[in-house]
């Protein structure tokens, strides 16, 4: 006699309460023995609440322990959708229980092995999952009238300050005021809107006081402050479909250098506002108090510093040249003053589950980071032959042959003779040598033509005005680098930022050397003057400077630094 096990599964809760469940076991039970199957009491495994779209089930996972145990022969399930609702899964389960020599056998399916036998199967796996995504839509359409309605029953669970009351027969599902939690709602908006206090010092504020969250727990959290002052249902208007679920593409540096992207679901995507589906709920501050808040929100995420409180030149462009990741900027106090330096976040252990993912232990001072890197630039920007060339093959070419100028002129001619055209059917018209049906037969024609060379020769003028405006630059181009040579020096950090991110396009910082890439090409010579000398390397070649960057008993300065050059 082959053992067996027995597996059965409901997906709701009306499906639990109605023991549905309990009629698939029977029935699994009865046909086990009328196959000659024997099935002990603890292999007979119920999944009750999970849904069939998903392969993560405690009963399931069991059965397939067994089976790859080699203790079971035969599977017993009443229908292919109690194994899965996707056909996919469905073929996943049967084969991986076939490999392990278990045969699979339904009650409503057939029980042969011809290919029709298991065409059909095949079919009922397709109209499973074509019932599912029915099922889905249909309660998605269905919550959504439901909103329309005001029915508060589609929101589920009720936000901090209310208590959710479930439906009866009745009254429907509604939103009670809980009001200790209201009045700590209603402070939290004070404080935000009328004292100008941030997210940071209300939420440490609530952890002083020590006033119990929503789950009772003892600690509030930046992002619940910063949720409830965006959540409409305070102003007397929940929202229903809020968010969907889309792909989210998140592009590391490692993989924007490589160009390649990676993709995960996510549920957090917000939908537009005018989307929302407002239910009216009781409110707990006023409308004034609510759009306060969301102004000043909207202020905060554009013009917040961003804990930047002493902003560098080369900020947001250093990252690692072995891992792709960003370096961060810590700092240290010495007996005389606050020192600043950058480091690579993917050699925090504390930041990933696994522990570090880059060895780059690397320290780089900022503030010789920015000397270096601000050095550069000038060099680049002051040097004629990187930015005046250009200019000078562009304007060379612009002076010895000038296509544009020629159509122009052709254009022109182009215009005079359809004018004359037309002058002559006028004329012609008036000599009664036209009848006026063959002159209202000519002269649309003539019209488009001219409204078209017309069109055209006005964009011809135009570039021909771009043209002009490039000369101007050009010849301007020369007392602009002295402007900025004379005043290099004087310049604040921001203006230094701005000018260094017009240029350089990233910092790689690697165990021994930094490459500047930026977007002006350069030959790869040295400069002729300026900046201290190129010493040798072992070999006798010379070698780009040399800075020490981080100063300390086991870490030592940073050897070279080269350029290379990106086109933007």
């Amino acid at each position: 006699m082959k053992l067996a096990a027995i597996y059965a599964r409901v997906s709701s809760e009306q499906q639990r309460e109605e023991h549905t469940i309990a009629s698939q076991t029977a029935a699994l039970i009865e046909f086990a023995k009328t196959h000659g199957l024997e099935v002990p009491q603890e292999w007979v495994f119920e999944d009750q609440g999970y849904s069939g779209a998903t392969l993560e089930r405690p009963g399931l996972e069991r059965i397939r322990d067994l089976a790859a145990e080699g203790q079971i022969q035969v599977v017993l399930a009443y229908a292919p959708d109690r194994l899965s609702r996707k056909y996919a899964y469905q073929i996943l389960l049967i084969e991986e229980l076939a490999r392990h020599g278990v045969e699979t056998c339904f009650v409503k399916a057939p029980h042969g092995a011809t290919a029709e036998d298991q065409l059909l199967v095949q079919f009922q796996g397709m109209i499973a999952e074509y019932e599912r995504a029915q099922i889905l839509e249909r309660s998605r359409r269905g919550k959504r009238y439901r909103a329309r309605a005001g029915e508060v029953s589609v929101l589920g669970g009720a936000p901090y300050g209310y208590r959710y009351i479930r439906k009866t027969d009745e009254m429907p599902a509604m939103y009670q005021v809980n009001d200790a939690e209201a009045r700590v709602v209603q402070w939290v908006y004070e404080l935000y809107t009328v004292d100008g206090l941030s997210i940071g010092e209300i939420t440490r504020r609530l952890n002083a006081k020590g006033i119990p969250t929503c789950k009772h727990s003892a600690r509030w959290e930046r992002s619940v402050v910063w949720a409830m002052l965006r959540n409409p249902a305070y102003r007397g208007a929940a929202a229903f479909g809020k968010t969907h679920i889309a792909s989210r593409q998140r592009v590391t540096r490692a993989l924007r250098r490589r160009n390649a992207t990676v993709s995960s679901d996510s549920a957090a995507h917000e939908r537009p506002r005018q989307e929302w589906i407002e239910i009216p709920v009781p409110a707990l501050v006023s409308e004034d108090n609510f759009a306060r808040a969301q102004e000043l929100l909207q202020e905060n995420k554009i013009r917040s510093k961003r804990r930047t409180i002493t902003p560098s030149i080369v900020q947001g462009l250093v990252s690692c040249q072995k891992c792709g990741y960003a370096f961060s900027r810590t700092s240290t106090y010495t007996s005389a003053r606050k020192l600043h330096y950058y480091k690579c976040i993917g050699s925090d252990g504390w930041r990933k589950l696994g522990g570090p993912v880059c060895d780059n232990r690397r320290f780089v001072r900022q503030d010789l980071l920015d000397q270096i890197v601000w050095a550069e630039v000038l060099r680049l920007l002051e040097d004629p032959t990187l930015i005046q060339q250009e200019l000078d093959r562009r304007l060379a070419a612009a002076r010895s042959s000038d296509p544009t100028k020629q159509r122009e002129q052709s254009l022109r001619r182009e215009l005079t003779r359809v004018g004359k055209s037309l002058e002559r059917l006028l004329t012609a018209y008036q000599e009664e040598l036209l009848s006026l049906e063959q002159l209202r037969e000519r002269v649309p024609s003539l019209r488009q033509r001219e409204q078209t060379l017309r069109a055209e020769l006005q964009a011809v003028v135009d570039q021909t005005g771009d043209r002009a405006k490039f000369l101007q630059l050009a010849e301007t181009t020369a007392a602009f680098l002295g402007r900025l040579r004379d005043s290099a020096h004087t310049l604040d950090v921001i203006e230094r930022q701005r000018i260094v991110r017009l240029v350089v396009k990233e910092i790689l910082i690697g165990d021994d050397n930094i490459v500047i890439r930026h977007c002006i090409p350069i030959a790869s010579t040295p400069p002729s003057s300026g900046g201290p000398p190129a010493p040798s390397r072992s070999d006798g070649t010379p070698s780009a400077p040399s800075y020490l960057l981080r100063s300390g008993s086991n870490l030592v300065g940073l050897r070279r630094w080269t350029r290379s050059t990106a086109t933007a």
